[in-house]
């Protein structure tokens, strides 16, 4: 029996990724472990998506080193392993595994080849692979992910995914429901549905839209989310979808990138600013009090400050609730490398300094005049700070005062205080309400 530890970088992709590695290993008399140092396989999933992320997973594999001893395993899995292969391999003689996210069927053999010395690296791309025959190995909770689609299509200039994910495929309707209907009978009541443009998921037969309704028709499964959508996938079937499944959460996170149409443009995005913009407008007409977040990029090769002010002025127009941020950071491999006019160091900091400054104003002001609101709050997990986190449908959290006994209960929650992008809540109500 081996004893198997897997650090976990990046998305929320990655994560469903590591419980899929877990059913994987498990299946083969794997045990896993929170230590690497208690560790006979030691596994970092990683992400690829920007520089700054491979260099953590750099230091990580060089931290974790030290743990190995003579017949153990070190391996670095995920879109990194994917985007370097052999060549990881190479630079690190100490790293004894590379393996991709289509090969984690093989990692059981891949590690006791390993384990006697053959170091390996298998980032081989498999359309035909969802998994479907290998349970994920979930921690038990209120929320899981479900991942129902894998690759992408769409070859953003900037994006590494299409070459570290591979072509997009979407699973059977059929086998999403079942691996939903298992969940909610084991007491799982929030899921999330994972594609890198989930919105577009096509099987052969149906659409986003029949998924939405089918796994919102699930017994048990009280809320619907996914992640991350393409704007120019909103059909006219998936919003009315949106609009009258129940169970679908009134909140969207969808990149945007950037502001500016010519940026847009390099960076290959399949839609205008004005055409973003509408989709937001029908989303919200659609499902009013709906919330977004977003991705944003700044100093994209080319950006001039007039482009950089059309991101701030959509920021505004656009009206976020959020936003996560980012310097545009060039990956090996992908078209934006050979773009030029790269935006200096300093003027890039600077941008992105004022576009989270702005970000993050918006959101205060937005969430302050939340205070007072009453909001149905899921309790999901101990707070690091103490206490409990919870989340409202709308996805904003929720800081309460309550023991872990109240882990997947639905309450009753006023927001009374906001730190600007989390809310303090007490409970309306002194009991959770019954679960449909």
């Amino acid at each position: 029996m081996k004893r198997v530890f897997i650090e976990t970088y990046g998305c929320q992709m990655n994560v469903a990724d590591t419980e899929l590695m877990f059913g994987v290993l498990g299946s083969r008399g794997f045990v896993r472990v929170e230590d690497p140092a208690n560790a006979d396989v030691m596994l970092v999933n990683t992400c690829a998506v920007r520089d700054h992320a491979e260099q953590r997973v750099s230091g990580r594999v060089g931290e974790l080193m030290r743990h190995k001893r003579p017949g153990s395993v070190l391996g670095v899995v995920g879109c990194m392993a994917q985007r370097l292969g052999q060549e990881l391999l190479d630079q690190v003689p100490r790293l004894d595994l590379v393996v991709g996210p289509d090969a984690y069927r093989n990692l059981p053999d891949l590690i006791l080849d390993a384990s006697a010395g053959r170091r390996a690296a298998d980032t081989a791309f498999r359309s035909w692979e969802h998994y479907e025959d290998v349970p994920p190995a979930r921690e038990s909770g209120p929320t899981a992910f479900v991942t129902v689609q894998r690759g992408c299509d769409y070859k953003c200039t900037f994006c590494i995914v299409p070459y570290t994910r591979g072509p997009e495929r979407s699973r059977q309707l059929g086998d999403v429901v079942t691996e939903v209907r298992r969940l909610a009978e084991e007491g799982t009541s929030e899921v999330t549905l994972l594609g890198q443009t989930v919105n577009s998921y096509h099987d052969g037969d149906h659409d986003f839209a029949d998924l939405l309704r089918a796994v919102g028709e699930v017994e048990g499964i009280r809320r619907l989310r996914f992640t991350s959508p393409y704007p120019t996938d909103f059909t006219g079937r998936v919003i009315e979808a949106m609009a009258t499944v129940p169970a679908v959460c009134p909140h969207v996170h969808l990149p945007v990138q950037s502001g500016s149409n010519a940026v847009l443009k390099r960076m290959l995005r399949r839609y205008s600013r004005e055409e973003y913009l509408e989709v937001v407008r029908r989303l919200r007409q659609a499902v009013p009090g709906m919330t977004f977040s977003t991705d944003i990029i700044v100093a994209f090769p080319g950006e001039t400050e007039a482009q950089f002010q059309d991101t701030l002025t959509l920021v505004a127009e656009a009206d976020f609730d959020d936003a996560y941020t980012f310097r545009y950071s060039p990956r090996e491999g992908t078209p934006a490398t050979r773009l030029r006019d790269a935006v200096p160091d300093d003027v890039a900091a600077d941008r992105l300094d004022r576009l989270v400054a702005a970000v993050r104003a918006q959101t205060r002001r937005k969430n302050i005049g939340r205070i007072g609101e009453q909001h149905e709050v899921l309790v999901e997990q101990v707070a690091k700070r103490g206490g409990m986190l919870g989340r409202t449908r709308t996805n904003l959290l929720v800081l309460l005062d309550l023991g872990v006994e109240a882990v997947g209960d639905y309450l009753d929650v006023r927001l009374t205080a906001t730190t600007g992008s989390t809310f303090i809540g007490t409970v309306a109500t002194p009991h959770a309400l019954t679960v449909l």
